[in-house]
Parts: C-alpha cells; structure tokens; sequence
C-alpha cells in the first residue's frame, strides 16, 4: 500500500500487481526498456532488519552539510510516495513524479512490475534525470531478491539483523543474514553494524566467497566520541558510526566540523519523533526496535518512569514479542485499529497485556486523544499507523 501511487498509474495507465513478488527479472526488463538508469547514479545501497532509514538519515545530512547534492529513497512513506524519493533532502513534487511515471507510460512498463517495482523505477528514473553526488539506496526488504539490488553501489552497508519479515526471508536469524548479504557486491566495501553471532558469521562467510572487503562495527569502527546525534536514542550511536563509516568508503572526504553539525541536525519523521509536548512517535515494529525503543525511554525519562503507549501493528509482525518487550516500562496501552488491510485487530493486541489498556479506531484519534496531562505517551508500532496519524498534528 504505497499512498497516491494509485493516482498516478490512474493518470498514466500503468497497471501493477499490489503484493510482494521476490526475484529481479521483472525490474531488470523493466530497467533495460527504460535505457537503464540505475547504471548513471553514485549509490550507497542500505540493508536491515532496522535501522535503514536513521543510517540513511545521517548520511543524507552529512552529505549535505559537504556541500553535496543528494537522493534517497527509502519506505514505507511517512505521508505518501512523494516522500519516499528525496532530492536534496526534499520530498519529489508531483510534477517530478508525473514526469516519472509518464517515462515508465512510453516504455510500456504497465503490468510488469509490482507496485514497490513500479516506485524503485520510478526513483531511479529521477535520480538519472537530476544527477545528484550521491543517492542513498535503501532495501525494501531483505535484499537479495529486493527491487533496489539491481545497482553496483560505492559501498553496501547491512546496519542489522534481526527476525523480522520470517514468511518471506526465513525463521532463523541465519536465514535472514543470508537475505541481506545478498546486497554484498565484488569488490566494493561492505559496512557492517553489530549483528548477532550467527548473522556475522553469514556475512563473513557470503563476503569472503565473493571477494567483499567489509568493516565491522566495534572492530574496525565504532562510536565517534564528541557528537550528539540529531537522533534519539543510545542505539543511534552506531548508525551515525555506519553513516559515517559508508560515506569514507564511498571516497567522500569529510570535515570534522561539517561532520559533526549533520550528524547533529540529523532528522527522521517517526523515530523517537517528538510531535507535540510531552507525545513521541516511534516506528518500532519488531522486537528488535521495541527493545531500542525501550533503551531510549530509559535513557530519555530514567529507569523509573513509566510511559503510556498508543500501539497498532501488523499481524504478520511479532506483536506478542514487542508488547511483552514494551510491558516494563508500560503504565497503560491503547491498541489502534488503522486502515491497512494486514492490521491486526486492536482486540487481539489488548489481549497479549495484563496492563491497563482500551482500544480505539485510529479516525476517532484526535488532539484530546493525547491526553497532554500526566506521563509521556508513545505512540508506536507499524510505520503505516505513524504516517495515518502523524499528518494531522502537524
């Protein structure tokens, strides 16, 4: 469910199957009918269970505060596609993504692709258009058999690994590590982030087969003392690390000073995002961020402050996990029903608690909802029930 994608196929009479279909074929013809455009850019491709969009976060800024013109892409979107492909650290106006899909329309692209296929070819056509320094390229998912595994990148970065996406990617850490190694390229440099021992051994493993030189979080890097990441949270440290890691292995040459006001000024809609006094929105949709979620509560508020949560979250995520995971420093849920049709029902999420907890339709959310007196509330769970909410407090 990509918002407004439908406007512009409806415009352009472009059809596109709205499901998750693995394998590169399908974009590679697509590509190969478009001349090509992946082939022109400068990418940094980005993989991970999390922590994709901070890292790509940090970089865009960094980059930018070099003085270097940037593109990103990157999802699910926060308010619609346009946002999900950004130049210069701006969302595409809807001019640049008419001009986009009316490319995709001449080379007889309908019915081709998928609806994440039709957006990646639709990012790189705007990317080989505008010519930017350096795009960064973030997976959609895994990234073996992703849509956006089809470029030869500067550097390939896997930021984590994690069980996330297991009917599509494998139940076993190993099987995801597999996934997302696949990004790894020949020759062209692998930035590592702290992964499980299982994961690293994969990755190790798939790098050296394939002749990858990598660096490894905590070995080879780690954390840049004297920066306040623009991000919240202790796990942000290693990201920024990552970014910064992946922009030197690109060949960009940086500027302590210019280094440290983009890392500082770094901002990510829906990570720790604070969207009115006291009221955060946070995108932890796997027990993995649930558990970085936590951290970040501890470090923001101190280990005895409780917090109220407003969740809702995908059936086919590990919801049972993350609730449990967030239960220590829960005072009281409100589960959300939200439009997507893979939302579990609110019902069965107030289910998983012994705390106080009610349930409610997200259309029903407005700004009393906050309840502005009292603890902090923490509105969290699957990125689509953020980008539903977030426009309306604005």
């Amino acid at each position: 469910m990509i918002p407004k994608l439908d406007l512009y196929q409806k415009k352009h009479e472009l059809m596109s199957a709205d499901e998750i279909r693995p394998g590169l074929e399908s974009m590679e013809r697509a590509l190969a009918r478009l001349g090509n455009p992946e082939k022109g850019p400068r990418f940094i491709h980005v993989t991970g269970t999390n922590g994709k969009g901070s890292t790509v976060a940090f970089m865009e800024s960094i980059a930018r505060a070099h003085g270097l013109r940037t593109g990103s892409f990157t999802s699910p979107a926060m308010a619609d596609l346009h946002d999900q492909i950004r130049l210069d650290g701006r969302p595409i106006t809807a001019e640049e993504a008419d001009a986009a899909f009316a490319e995709m329309k001449k080379a007889g692209l309908s019915g081709m692709m998928t609806d994440f296929e039709l957006l990646t070819a639709a990012a790189f056509i705007l990317f080989n258009n505008c010519k930017p320094d350096l795009v960064f390229l973030e997976a959609g998912m895994g990234g073996r058999f992703d849509s956006t595994n089809v470029v030869v990148p500067e550097a390939s970065v896997i930021t984590s690994v994690g069980l996330d996406h297991i009917g599509f990617l494998g139940g076993t850490i190993r099987e995801i590590a597999w996934h997302k190694a696949g990004i790894l390229k020949p020759g062209v440099p692998g930035i590592i982030g702290p992964l499980p021992d299982d994961a690293m051994d994969e990755v190790t493993r798939i790098a050296e087969e394939i002749g990858v030189p990598i660096s490894v979080y905590g070995k080879e890097f780690t954390a840049i003392p004297g920066i306040q990441p623009g991000l919240s949270g202790p796990h942000q440290q290693a990201n920024l690390a990552i970014a910064v890691e992946a922009l030197k292995a690109a060949g960009i040459s940086l500027d302590p000073s210019r280094l440290k006001t983009g890392a500082e000024t770094a901002f990510l809609p829906g990570r720790f995002e604070e969207i009115s006094p006291g009221v955060f929105l946070d995108g932890a949709h796997n027990p993995a961020a649930a558990e970085a979620l936590v951290r970040t509560v501890r470090e923001k508020f101190g280990g005895e402050e409780k917090v109220r949560f407003m969740v809702g979250m995908l059936a086919r995520k590990d919801y049972r996990s993350v609730i449990r995971i967030l239960e220590p420093v829960a005072q009281s849920f409100v589960f959300i029903d939200f439009a997507h049709s893979d939302a579990a029902p609110a019902h069965l999420l107030a289910a998983c608690t012994c705390l106080p907890s009610a349930t409610m339709k997200a259309e029903q959310i407005g700004e009393s909802s906050w309840f502005r007196e009292g603890s902090p509330l923490i509105v969290t769970g699957s990125l689509y029930l953020l980008s539903e909410l977030r426009h309306r407090f604005l």
